[in-house]
């Protein structure tokens, strides 16, 4: 008896719905479906809804004039404005804001993050409390102490504070003084900024060429040390200038400290340049002590105020000093005084070649205010104090987190090379944790950015408070105006988030 071998039996037939793709596609199509219906749905409440209520939708709004007054504003505005120009008053005040904040609070975390993984107890501590205290009080509390408590406790106009560099602080803001270009400083800027490209490409270039060979081209390591003494020389005129000018006036100021400058430049290129370093330091927290704190605390006599800015200049510049003793050879060393003299030397011979003139319109109180500079309106200090302050201790945390982050073998390894704490936090420990930071840094860059809209609760006239605020309450357009309020915060997270991400991709450890 045989069998007749009929192939491999076939498979059982599954329904359809039981597919495992079709039904995924079934699942999408009921999704979008039920999405497109709440949509549909929620446009035809809205236009029903707004109809019974005799109210029309459109951007035609926009062109009509605004008739209300914006207190501190970047660009041209008046009551006879439009509403798109106020639209772009609000979205330039953010801006302006959420940049200088970003700038100061990463500026400011940083070395709030650095200082709590100090060895120093104290620097530590007090690090700690400021990261605990910051950030656990509500950021609306503390816009409403900076502007309430503090700015508006300023004394009245006639008695304003005098701070340095012809800077007065009051009850009505901070008044500053007014750079004033004439047509031929647009050549400096546009100098300015081809001499940072070029600044920024040979330090990537010397930075390739030490990698390949060891060390950086002789050429770079000659002219940076003529850049170490004219900066050298530069700095040391100013301070001097300023000391001999201000602080101890003298007959032949600007003499004595070209002379004194000149020995300084010349101490550099030798083998006391340690003793340089020191004494420039010493110069520079000197002047900055005593002129700050001598216009900060007026009353305290003079004589005195010199002698504590003498004393705590000597500590600084002893550190100065030991911190020089250990710097490498000038054949190690980054040419940063080299990249610094192109981008600032080349406009400035530009500068100087053209005629060109830059100004200070300073600020002069008369009967009842000051005439002027730039008043910067006690909202807008209040603001950007309050976020730079409340996100710092944000970032402090993130940066702390970052550097701990990293592998305790690749400090040690710096420290068996003999590099000095400073250096090993700048080229070892720091570029391998921004990996870790960069991602959380982002988020708190984000929310620097949305948390500006508490300037409404404080009068600051940024975004929602001038479009999302007035022009919605005249116009009554809701819709329209909290749609394009929501577009441009989502805009601009997008765009920080962009720049973000291909910084974080540019500096990630790259996988073998």
């Amino acid at each position: 008896m045989t069998t007749l071998d009929t192939g491999p039996a076939a498979a059982p037939r599954v329904a359809f719905y039981n597919d495992p793709v079709i039904r995924g596609i079934i699942y999408q199509v009921v999704v979008a479906v039920l999405l497109v219906t709440f949509i549909a749905w929620i446009v035809g409440n809205t236009a029903t809804n707004l109809a019974a209520q005799n109210k029309t939708t459109g951007f035609d709004f926009l062109w009509k004039t605004a008739g209300f007054d914006i207190s501190f504003s970047l660009l041209p505005w008046s009551r006879g404005s439009y509403y798109w120009e106020a639209f772009l008053v609000g979205i330039t005040n953010t801006l302006l804001v959420a940049f200088i904040g970003i700038i100061l609070a990463t500026m400011l975390g940083f070395t709030i993050g650095i200082a709590r993984l100090s060895s120093n107890f104290i620097v530590a501590r007090l690090a700690t409390i400021y990261i605990e205290t910051i950030r656990n009080i509500p950021l609306l509390l503390q816009l409403f102490f900076w502007y309430f408590a503090v700015l508006k406790a300023m004394p009245a106009v006639r008695e304003s504070l005098a701070l340095p560099l012809d800077i007065f602080i009051n009850q009505r803001g901070l008044m500053v003084p007014r750079p004033t270009p004439d047509q031929e400083f647009t050549w400096v800027l546009v100098t300015f900024g081809l001499a940072l490209a070029g600044a920024i490409a040979l330090g990537i270039w010397a930075t390739r060429v030490r990698t390949l060979t060891g060390k950086y081209p002789r050429e770079v390591v000659l002219a940076g040390k003529v850049a170490d003494a004219c900066v050298t020389f530069l700095v040391a005129f100013t301070a001097l200038f300023i000391l001999f000018s201000v602080a101890f006036p003298l007959s032949h100021a600007p003499l004595v400290a070209a002379v004194v400058a000149v020995v300084l430049a010349a101490f550099s290129l030798t083998r006391f340049a340690a003793i340089s370093r020191g004494v420039l330091t010493f110069l520079i927290a000197f002047v900055l002590l005593d002129t700050i704190v001598g216009a900060m605390f007026a009353w305290v006599p003079s004589l005195l105020v010199s002698v504590l800015s003498a004393m705590i200049a000597l500590t600084i510049a002893r550190v100065g000093y030991v911190g020089a003793l250990s710097r490498p050879p000038s054949e190690a060393r980054f040419p940063l005084a080299l990249l610094v003299l192109i981008a600032l030397g080349v406009p400035g011979l530009v500068y100087w070649l053209t005629g060109a003139t830059l100004v200070f319109e300073v600020p002069v109180l008369q009967r009842f205010n000051f005439v002027g500079g730039l008043q910067l309106p006690p909202e807008f200090v209040a603001l950007a104090f309050g976020l730079t302050i409340y996100t710092a201790a944000f970032i402090a945390e993130t940066v702390r987190g970052g550097i701990q982050a990293v592998s305790r073998g690749q400090t040690e390894a710096a420290q068996s090379l003999g590099l000095k704490d400073g250096d090993r936090l700048r080229l070892v420990v720091v570029p391998q944790a921004m990996r870790v930071i960069i991602p959380p840094l982002t988020s708190q860059y984000l929310n620097l950015t949305k948390n500006s809209s508490l300037g409404a609760a404080i009068g600051y006239p940024e975004l929602v408070n001038v479009f999302a605020g007035t022009s919605l309450n005249q116009t009554g357009r809701a819709i329209e105006c909290i749609a394009m309020v929501m577009l441009v915060y989502l805009t601009l997270s997008l765009l920080t988030s962009a720049i973000m991400n291909w910084y974080n991709a540019r500096v990630s450890l790259v996988e073998r």
